[in-house]
């Protein structure tokens, strides 16, 4: 059983290292947002290739941003979570539609819904409650 200074020191730990993931997650996506509210050319392209109608962009980067602003607020941060999953499950169904290498580019929105869950696991006392991965 560890002292109380232990668990102290591992929850800082993960606390920090949750929001250093969190942080990253949150600066990639506003970023994504961002770039569909302005219509960058690389954004613009893309989404032309993938097949949707580009009057659409704009309004995914509002959904992107809204979604993104949710986790990174510490009250909303599991319902910001839960929205950005189905939103990057949007994009890994896109591209497989489209028929997109499985690991350069299917997996994509995978593994940054990895780290969007994972910075919000060590992060959050409340979800590491509710899903414990140890019976400590």
């Amino acid at each position: 059983m560890g002292t109380q200074s232990q668990v102290a020191g591992r929850s800082k730990w993960m606390q920090w290292t949750g929001w250093g993931m969190s942080g990253l997650m949150i600066a990639f996506l506003l970023f994504d947002g961002v770039s569909k509210l302005v219509l960058e050319s690389h954004v613009v392209e893309a989404t032309a290739q993938i097949g949707y109608p580009l009057d659409l962009i704009r309004p995914l980067g509002v959904i992107c941003l809204a979604c993104t602003i949710l986790y990174a607020i510490p009250r909303t941060s599991i319902l910001g979570a839960i929205l950005l999953t189905a939103y990057l499950g949007g994009a890994v169904a896109s591209k497989v539609r489209i028929e997109d290498p499985l690991f350069g580019s299917v997996l994509f929105g995978v593994y940054f819904g990895i780290l969007v869950w994972g910075g919000l696991y060590l992060r959050d006392a409340r979800l590491r409650a509710l899903i414990p991965l140890s019976r400590d």
